[in-house]
């Protein structure tokens, strides 16, 4: 069973943006994958020191740190679909957010090391959550960073909402339900077997897995 990993960058465990997470993370698992939602404020992730510039070697897999970023590059090595989601911070992602987007150069710089990025053909979304601009520029930090150290991207890899109230906010969450179900069509197809790899409109498969979140963030 093929596994996806959500990465909430909010420092509110149960806000807008762990919402859409979750939600697309409900999708991914309705199609048939594993899912695990990692929230990066639980604990330290150390920025990146940069050691790849004092030697192109010395940055690797594993982190140098011992620190909770090192435990998340292990759960995204050991993933097969990608879903990072951040509040927008300034027209951006948030700062653990982007600790983590700097520290994931010890996973494509393996392609010094053994030939290949550790990130190659793993799938990867975006989702970001902001009642101001800069929804697309912290979406593109993302998506660009992930598709540069070399994770395939799916259409219609992004959801995104700057609405007061996102349960009022339809088409985010049908994105939301589609970022998951895409990331998961995209990993099946990778592996030879029929997914689907294009946008599905369906309101009711919408309010039932938004219904299943709900239903699960009472029980949290």
């Amino acid at each position: 069973m093929a596994k996806v990993v959500g990465i909430l960058g909010s420092p509110r465990r149960y806000g807008d943006t762990q919402l859409l997470l979750r939600l697309a993370l409900r999708a991914a698992e309705h199609d048939g994958c594993q899912t695990e939602l990692i929230w990066l404020y639980e604990e330290e992730i150390k920025p990146c020191l940069g050691c790849v510039s004092e030697d192109v070697k010395a940055c690797r897999f594993p982190c140098i740190f011992e620190d909770y970023g090192k435990l998340i590059l292990q759960k995204i090595r050991e993933a097969e679909g990608i879903i990072l989601a951040s509040p927008i911070y300034w027209y951006n992602v948030s700062g653990p957010m982007k600790n983590l987007l700097d520290r994931l150069t010890c996973l494509e710089n393996m392609a010094h090391i053994e030939g290949y990025s550790y990130l190659e053909g793993k799938v990867a979304a975006a989702i970001a959550v902001g009642k101001d601009t800069g929804a697309m520029m912290a979406i593109s930090s993302m998506l660009l960073s992930l598709n540069s150290m070399g994770a395939i991207l799916p259409a219609w890899a992004m959801a995104y909402s700057q609405a007061a109230d996102v349960l009022k906010d339809e088409e985010a969450l049908m994105d939301a339900v589609n970022v998951g179900l895409l990331v998961s069509g995209l990993i099946r197809r990778l592996a030879g077997q029929e997914g689907r790899i294009m946008y599905l409109y369906d309101p009711k498969l919408c309010r039932q897995l938004l219904r299943e979140v709900l239903l699960e963030r009472k029980k949290d």
